[in-house]
């Protein structure tokens, strides 16, 4: 398991990447379906006309598809803010294997390949 240290700050590179993701709160069974509009190794903006009260707790389920598989990331969050258009979600904790997975996508969408 990999845990993000928050530091309060945004010191993680952000890209632009849209793909299917799902909130899920088993305690008041909240599920929120939208798209990311950005990405980081950090956390996310999730576009959806679903607010939800910033700070709460959540599962964050990220869906990769395009290629011969969908994948399914798991991810242990929180949200952080809540826009008009979306909530802003930082990551709290996820195994190695999807944190590679964000790795990879951030460096493959970023503008500089870094």
């Amino acid at each position: 398991m990999v845990t993000i240290e928050n530091t309060g700050r945004r010191n993680y590179q952000r890209v632009p990447f849209s793909t299917r993701i799902i909130l899920i709160h088993s305690d008041n069974e909240v599920d929120i379906t939208g798209n990311s509009a950005n990405l980081s190794v950090k956390g996310l903006f999730v576009k959806t006309e679903k607010k939800v009260s910033p700070g709460m707790a959540c599962t964050v389920k990220i869906i990769l598809s395009g290629g011969i598989d969908e994948i399914e990331l798991l991810i242990h969050a929180r949200i952080t803010r809540v826009e008009d258009n979306g909530m802003g979600i930082v990551f709290d904790a996820m195994d190695l294997e999807t944190y590679t997975h964000l790795k990879n996508i951030v460096q493959y969408n970023s503008a500089n390949g870094d």
